[in-house]
């Protein structure tokens, strides 16, 4: 680590609320199809997550940011923009799936990340595992409980694999690196003020 490179999570109390409100932004702009709604973006709700467990220290972030998804979750059901399909009796998969992902992105920042371009594998190998395992829980979840596959066996979910976790993936490493890549630059000029600090 060299000395200007600032360790994740976030150095102080206004960097984590900024880092926060900008992640629930982006949740609210990014998942179903609701108001606020950018039809044109992938949702980033998997990202979220993972830099939410890396970014912020307090620990409830993560009740509060699956509140929020369930939230727009919800109002989206209720707005008729989604059907009865996406909520089913396999919801709280999504439970277990956002907390793996907050815990892959802590995980990252305290233990494998060290604020230098070395990190950039550690990130890489942190993401495919924590999506991987994301992918197993919520897609699992719904394939084996939601009840819309009466049929349902292990052979039918690996064959969904090929087509749907790749994609799963490329989202979430995207948003992540456009993500650690603001951290990095806000980090670059914070050490370039006399004090040091990241806002």
């Amino acid at each position: 680590m060299n000395e200007t490179s600032r360790p994740l999570p976030l150095p102080t109390p206004a960097a984590q609320w900024i880092a926060g409100l900008l992640l629930a932004a982006l949740m609210i702009c990014t998942r179903g199809q609701h108001f606020a709604s950018v039809n044109a973006l992938p949702s980033a709700s998997w990202a979220v997550f993972f830099l939410a467990g890396a970014l912020l220290r307090p620990m409830w972030t993560l009740p509060v940011f699956f509140l929020l998804s369930s939230a727009l979750d919800i109002g989206s059901l209720a707005a008729g923009t989604i059907t009865d399909w996406c909520i089913s009796p396999a919801y709280w998969a999504l439970a277990f799936a956002y907390a793996a992902l907050w815990l892959g992105g802590h995980v990252y920042a305290r233990r494998l990340h060290d604020g230098s371009w070395r990190s950039i594998p550690r990130l890489a190998l942190a993401l495919v595992a924590t999506a991987t395992v994301a992918y197993v829980l919520s897609k699992g979840g719904y394939y084996f409980f939601s009840g819309h596959y009466p049929q349902a066996d292990l052979a039918g979910f690996l064959a969904r694999v090929p087509h749907y976790y790749p994609r799963s993936l490329g989202t979430m490493a995207g948003y992540v690196a456009v993500g650690m890549a603001l951290v990095a630059i806000a980090q670059r000029l914070a050490a370039r003020r006399p004090d040091g600090a990241l806002a």
